[in-house]
């Protein structure tokens, strides 16, 4: 289970610019968490799949204004053998012969008037490239969530790792002093065993954390896509002593006055309901027009060329005569007037209504969704602001104690179980501290998110 255990609804407005990110650009050969999660974006096949489907609402939205405002244009021809009776072309008579037909054609046609659906279909497409951007963005804010996350978990048993390496070079100088001191006499057998066994669970923590660190590297390589096979280390300056936010920001944050349903408004989540609702009012507007009258137009040019191959003695008129001469066109106005379909159009218009009332419903409610959850948000980062401040006074005064329980060990003024509990409370409250720190990037970064910057633009 992963360490922070922080569940998030992960909305807002994010952009995103696509510039590819490779091990070579990490410094020392250590990849910062923008580098990872630039490296996510671009080998994410969800990513991948939200950008096609963007290039198919721009494609659905350009079909739309051109059958609104262009025609369907249509050409053919045709070429038979007729070997029994048929009328002459020219004398308009029956004969028995052989002959050979062949036409041309070319005709266009365009809605004049179809109770606006075409203008709504061009209004539904243009809403719906928006949306897919907007999942789009989306996708994008979640890969860079959970690669934030999982990049925070190796930072934590990297620096745990290395704190419990620290504190095992400590055990060991002990017990190497203590096993003088009882080669002196200072020391009883008993205090050797007992600083051994506190080696031992040193060396036991230890083992349990690299194995840890190398867990949380597989579900950071795994969400990356970063090849299994090849080493990844990552930049943890983050949480070392004097690093400064590239943002400037501090760990007190104040509790500003926070317009919810503003910031709400720009999320994408939001916004893709929102978009929803939108297309389900301009298509109930399309059913409700369907009970009108739609008004056509047509036009068109034609020609043909005949002979007769059997008949005898006939000579055929030329074929650029023929052309020219039986060529003819045609203009259509045609009006059409819905009078009884079966309800169908009844029918259409009640799910149009049901579809625009569910759309409505969870619109509001999406809105409500986010707001609350900036409420969280702000409450999160608050709360892990002040637990950072009071673990890294709690991480001090351990250190201190640690560091006299120590001399007073070498001294011989404390007992083994003394020294052991003052290294127990120093190690948990250097891991609290860190933990606590990488808690707060964490909800700081969600509430910088819905303030409107995205989370690869934060570092």
């Amino acid at each position: 289970m992963n360490r922070f255990g922080i569940s998030i609804l992960t909305l807002a407005v994010a952009a995103f610019s696509g510039t590819t990110v490779s091990a070579q650009d990490a410094e020392g050969g250590k990849m910062t968490l923008k580098q990872c999660m630039q490296y996510a974006v671009d080998n994410s096949y969800k990513v991948l799949i939200s950008g096609a489907e963007v290039s198919d609402a721009r494609v659905d939205r350009l079909e739309a204004i051109l059958k609104a405002f262009s025609p369907s244009v249509e050409a053919g021809s045709y070429g038979y053998y007729n070997f029994g009776r048929s009328v002459d072309p020219e004398t308009n008579t029956y004969v028995s012969v052989t002959s050979f037909n062949n036409g041309y054609s070319l005709s266009g046609g365009i809605t004049l008037f179809n109770g606006f659906s075409a203008v709504n279909n061009i209004r539904i497409a243009r809403t719906s490239v928006q949306m897919g951007l907007d999942k789009e963005r989306q996708t994008i804010d979640q890969l860079c969530l959970a690669t934030m996350e999982a990049f925070y978990n190796v930072v934590y048993y990297k620096e745990l790792t290395s704190i419990l390496e620290s504190q095992k070079a400590t055990a060991e100088a002990a017990l190497s002093l203590v096993r003088k001191q009882e080669e002196l006499g200072q020391k009883g057998y008993a205090d050797v065993v007992e600083m051994e066994a506190d080696l031992a669970d040193w060396n036991y923590k230890y083992i349990d954390a690299s194995n840890k660190l190398a867990d949380a590297y597989v579900t950071l390589k795994d969400l990356m896509f970063w090849p299994s096979q090849d080493s990844l280390d990552v930049d943890a300056r983050m949480v070392a002593e004097g690093y400064e936010d590239p943002y400037g920001r501090s760990f007190m944050q104040e509790n500003s006055d926070i317009d919810y349903t503003a910031l709400a408004e720009l999320n994408p989540a939001v916004q893709i309901a929102k978009n929803t609702l939108r297309n389900a009012g301009y298509e109930l507007k399309t059913a409700k027009w369907r009970f009108t009258p739609s008004l056509s137009f047509y036009g068109g040019w034609s020609t043909s060329y005949y002979t007769y191959p059997g008949k005898e003695g006939y000579v055929a008129t030329p074929f650029h005569t023929q052309f020219k001469n039986n060529g003819g066109e045609y203009l259509q106005l045609s009006l059409s007037f819905p009078i009884y379909d079966r309800l169908s159009r009844v029918s259409d218009l009640r799910r149009k209504k049901n579809a625009y009332v569910r759309a409505n419903a969870d619109y509001e409610g999406k809105v409500r969704e986010v707001e609350a959850e900036i409420h969280r948000a702000v409450q999160d980062r608050n709360g892990a602001s002040a637990a950072y401040l009071q673990a890294q006074r709690r991480a001090d005064v351990q250190e201190v104690a640690w560091s006299l329980n120590r001399r007073k060990y070498e001294e011989g003024l404390v007992s083994v179980l003394d020294y052991q509990k003052a290294a127990d409370n120093y190690l948990n409250a250097k891991a609290e501290r860190l933990n606590s720190l990488l808690q707060f990037y964490l909800k700081r970064s969600v509430v910088d998110y819905y303030n409107g910057i995205p989370y690869i633009d934060q570092f």
